[in-house]
Formats: structure tokens, sequence, C-alpha cells
């Protein structure tokens, strides 16, 4: 009888596993293969640094909700950038402040005093107590060190090391070491431009310059999260300077946006050598940082996949927000003009298998009966100026990608759920495409997303939707009926 009740137990308890392991990650709408926390709140990605192999993502974290709450630094860590493993809380907000966002290090020279090869957390404290007591001076930095990869914290008990000046937004520091001048140095978001700083010793900051150019874009409000990087440009000895800069509104098509200068930097003054340009065109790609101590100096990017618009309204219900697939930086140039690619790391074609394949594809296209939920789509245009894509399903519901007039448009106003928020399909979505012949399209497709990559990553495009049904139908369309060629379409294996 005992043996029988045992057996009986057993059956349950692996019934009930099973369900459990079916239901994880399967809710309505949560993405497949890109990050996401498990539940609750997550904005900006933090801390992004790479150490004795694995990459570590820290992120904004509200564990106590599904909208924006009093932030911690969530973590996760991946040995691939594409299967993540969730770790425990690593910074809770104390005395000083809620626990906003900033940058890791690796301390390989003990330059702090924490330990050889300490892993550094430089972050901002946001103190609201200073803000109702009717001053503007809420935000300093401070530091927090772990010496087991990242496992646990101590916060220095110097901090802050960085007191505000005065100004009302003081945040997101970047920090990197600068082997030209042997020092650390800062890139902090300052109201409308970047201040620059510099240290011996991660402690002690001295300010070097300020950044914003006299003829820069007007009207883009608070600058925040910014980025600051070398990068040899392709196919030559040349090395020019990155900085990247988040914006929270006003991005060209509404809400969040991000955008990059290209120039040169000397460890004091950063100078601009071109125009900035939208990193990308999309509204949801925001708060985009590079990794920190990459092998072989890789610039690798994440960005929060939303926008400040609607993301507390968007109809997730476990958690909410998702990160961007990671995208490898590379630095190329016409001649007159610099430009970043972004291009999906290489290891995540590990995740394809296909689907379709034709050489060449007569146009009007469609197929149906596919699964896009979790998909990419590949073609090459042939010389195609014109084209219509849609993604539909059998509810007439229909995510629609015009490429026409030197422009590529997206329009979500008939995609799914469109009524939790009045801005989300308020109006068609314009990238501009520079008088650029598109050459070849790549779309990634998972449950409520979209990366749109064209000219091997030289124009970017990142938009949510939320289908009731998942998209199952693709449509192609060109102008004169001009073929199409080596279209692939691949499905994508979920990583959780």
């Amino acid at each position: 009888m005992k043996s029988k009740l045992l057996f009986l137990f057993c059956c349950f308890f692996y019934l009930g596993q099973a369900q459990k392991s079916a239901a994880y990650y399967n809710e309505p709408y949560r993405p497949q293969f890109h990050f996401t926390p498990e539940a609750h709140w997550m904005n900006d990605p933090n801390g992004l640094v790479y150490l004795n192999g694995k990459y570590h993502l820290f992120y904004q974290y509200y564990p106590e909700g599904t909208v924006w709450g009093p932030m911690h630094w969530g973590h996760a860590e991946s040995t691939d950038l594409l299967h993540w493993k969730h770790l425990p809380i690593a910074l809770y907000p104390d005395k000083l402040g809620m626990i906003f966002s900033g940058s890791a290090v690796i301390d390989k020279e003990n330059t702090a005093g924490f330990g050889k090869n300490a892993m550094v957390a430089i972050f901002t404290y946001h103190d609201d107590e200073i803000w109702k007591a009717g001053k503007k001076n809420t935000e300093s930095q401070g530091l927090a060190y772990s010496v087991d990869e990242g496992k646990t914290w101590t916060k220095h008990n110097g901090n802050p090391v960085l007191n505000n000046s005065g100004e009302q937004d003081f945040r997101d520091p970047k920090v990197f070491w600068n082997e030209t001048i042997s020092k650390w140095n800062m890139v902090l978001a300052v109201g409308d431009k970047i201040k620059i700083f510099s240290s011996a010793n991660l402690k002690e900051w001295q300010f070097e310059s300020d950044f914003k150019p006299d003829d820069d874009v007007q009207n883009l409000g608070v600058w925040e999260c910014p980025d600051l990087f070398p990068m040899k440009v392709k196919g030559s000895a040349e090395t020019k300077w990155v900085m990247i800069v988040n914006h929270g509104d006003k991005a060209p098509n509404g809400g969040s946006g991000t955008r990059y200068f290209i120039g040169n930097f000397d460890g004091k003054k950063f100078i601009n050598s071109q125009k900035s340009l939208w990193m990308d065109s999309g509204t949801d790609f925001y708060a985009a940082v590079t990794f920190s101590n990459v092998p072989n100096d890789k610039k690798i990017l994440l960005g929060w996949m939303s926008n400040w618009l609607y993301a507390t309204k968007v109809p997730t219900e476990v958690w909410r927000s998702a990160m961007t697939l990671p995208r490898e930086l590379e630095l190329t140039t016409n001649g007159y003009f610099y430009f970043l690619n972004q291009k999906m790391i290489p290891q995540f074609s590990s995740l394809l298998s296909p689907v379709f394949e034709s050489k060449e594809v007569k146009t009007p296209f469609e197929k149906e009966a596919l699964n896009l939920s979790q998909a990419q789509i590949t073609f090459e245009t042939n010389g195609v100026s014109d084209a219509i894509i849609s993604l539909s399903n059998n509810n007439g519901e229909v995510f629609t990608i015009t490429l026409s007039g030197g422009n590529l448009v997206t329009d979500r106003s008939n995609s799914g759920k469109i009524d939790f928020n009045e801005n989300f399909a308020n109006k068609p979505q314009v990238m501009p495409l520079a008088g650029d012949k598109i050459t070849n399209v790549q779309l990634i497709l998972d449950k409520s997303s979209i990366e749109i990559l064209l000219n091997n990553g030289k124009y970017s495009m990142t938009n949510l939707f939320f289908p009731n049904e998942d998209y199952s139908v693709l449509s192609i369309i060109t102008n004169e009926n001009k073929p199409i060629q080596n279209l692939k379409i691949s499905s994508v294996k979920r990583i959780w």
C-alpha cells in the first residue's frame, strides 16, 4: 500500500512540475527569445559587463509591481547572450535613495582598493525626499562592489562619490578605463548635455568638460543613459569615438529614442565630427548601452524594448517590458560620413531552423499557415525600390511595413490591441533612408515585437505589437511586381 501511495505521489508531483514547466514563460505576449524578468517591472539595462566567461545584465527593476516604482538593480547572467539565468536582486534602495541607472566595470588593477578584478557598479542615487523638500539636487552617484563575480554586493561606505552640483537631472553614469590617460572616465547625463569626468580610483572625480554641440537638434528634452567608446573604422586603421545619448521624450516618431555622435576624445573633451544620427527609428528602442570588458573589444549593444509614452500600459500582466536582442556594432564610412551598423550577434543563428527558402520569389507573394510568433524573415530586394510587407492573422489584424519614397514606414493601427494608450498607434512611424538603395531586409519577430534591420544593419527600426492571435500570413508586394531574391523564413527556438 505504501509503495502505491508513493507511486501516486510521484506521479502527481511530476505532473504538477510538467504543468508548471509548460506554463513558464508562456503567458500571452511573452517573448520567447528576448530577455524578460520572470515577473514585475523592468526598464533600462544597467551594468552590462563581461567577466570570466559570463555576461552580466543588470536592469532597472521594481519587484513589487508591474509599473515603475522604487528602483532596484535586477540581475541575470549568460554565457552566450541568449540563454539567461535569473539571479537575486543585486542592489536595493537605501537611505541615500533609489538605485537608478548606471554601469559596471572590472577593476583589474584594484585602483579603488576593493580587490583585484573586483566588479564595481557605478549608479545614480535618486532621493525623492530632497524633491519633496522643494530642492532640485535629488541625484548623486554611488559605488558598490562584488568580489565574487556579482553574486553578492557591498555598497561603498563613502557614498556618494559624486555629489550633485545643483542640477535637477544628474544621472546614468557610464564609466570606462581610458588607456590613453591611464584613468577612468565617466560620462553623465545632466539636463540637456553630457558632463565628462575623470578619476584615478573610481572614488574621487574631477570635472573635465561639457558636451552639447552648438548646432545640435533642439528641444529633445532631458538627455539620459549616455555611453562613450572608441571603435576602429571597418577596413581601415582609423579610430573614432562613439557617443550614445538616449532621450526619454521627443524622438522623431514620438516618445523615447536613441541617437549617436561620431567624433574624437582626448580623455577630457569629446568633439563630434558630424551631426547625430538616430540609432533606431522605431518607438520601442531606448536606454541602449554597450557591454564592458568584452573579449576582442567587441561592442555589443542592448536596449530596452518599450517607450515611456505607454510602457506602463502595455497589455501584459505578469511582467512588463523586454530587452532587444543583443546587437554587435560595426563602424563604417562612405568617405564622408560615419555610420554604426547593428548586426545580430553571430550566435543568434544557432536558434534558427529553416521553414521556407526560395532563390527567386515572384510577387505578389503570399504564404499562409506560418508561425510568425517566433520567426526570422530575410530577403534581398534585387533592385526593388517600393514594397509592402504585411504580417497578418485570421482575425484580419495586420502589421504593415512599407518601403516607398526613400522611407521605411511601419503601421500598427490595425495590428491587434491598441486601445490601451492613445499614443501607441496614433500614427505611422517613418524612417528616412538618406537616399540609400535598400539591398537586404531582416525581420525578427518574437510574440509581441519586431526588429527590422536594413542594409546589413545600417538602418534599424524596432516596434511592439499585440495581436489577438499570432500572425500567420506573410505577404510581399513590390512595384511592377518585381521579384525578390533569397527569401528565407526560419523559426526561432525559445530560450527559456
